[in-house]
C-alpha cells in the first residue's frame, strides 16, 4: 500500500464536494402487472440524467432484498429529491427511494 501523509490527506479532504445519494427501493407496486414497463421508461430516464451530467453513477443492485438501486447524483438533495419525485417509477409506485447528503472526490470513477 502506499504511504499517504497527513498533508496529503488534509490536501485531498479540502477537495471534495457534496453530492446526493439516493437508495431506490420496491415498493408496493413492484412485479405487478406492467411494472416491468414502468421500470423500462426508469432506466430509460437514469440515461437521460446521465447524459445531461445529472446523475453520476447508477448501480442496480442484483440480490434478493428491497433494495433495488444505489446512485450518486450530482445536485443538491433538494435537486435529487425533486427528480426522483418526477421519476415513473416513483410516481406508479413501483419504487420508494431516501435521500441523503454525502462527501465525495470531483473526477472519482468506477475502475473500467
Amino acid at each position: 500500500m502506499a504511504e499517504i501523509s497527513d498533508a496529503y490527506m488534509q490536501e485531498q479532504l479540502g477537495r471534495t464536494r457534496e453530492y446526493a445519494v439516493v437508495l431506490l427501493r420496491a415498493a408496493k407496486q413492484y412485479g405487478s402487472e406492467g411494472s416491468a414497463a414502468v421500470v423500462w421508461e426508469h432506466g430509460r430516464r437514469n440515461f437521460s440524467l446521465r447524459a445531461k451530467g445529472l446523475l453520476s453513477i447508477v448501480c442496480p443492485v442484483t440480490d434478493d432484498t428491497t433494495l433495488c438501486g444505489v446512485a450518486i447524483f450530482n445536485t443538491t438533495v433538494e435537486q435529487a429529491r425533486q427528480l426522483m419525485d418526477e421519476d415513473p417509477g416513483i410516481r406508479a409506485g413501483v419504487f420508494s427511494y431516501e435521500v441523503h447528503p454525502v462527501r465525495s472526490f470531483p473526477g472519482d470513477a468506477l475502475g473500467q
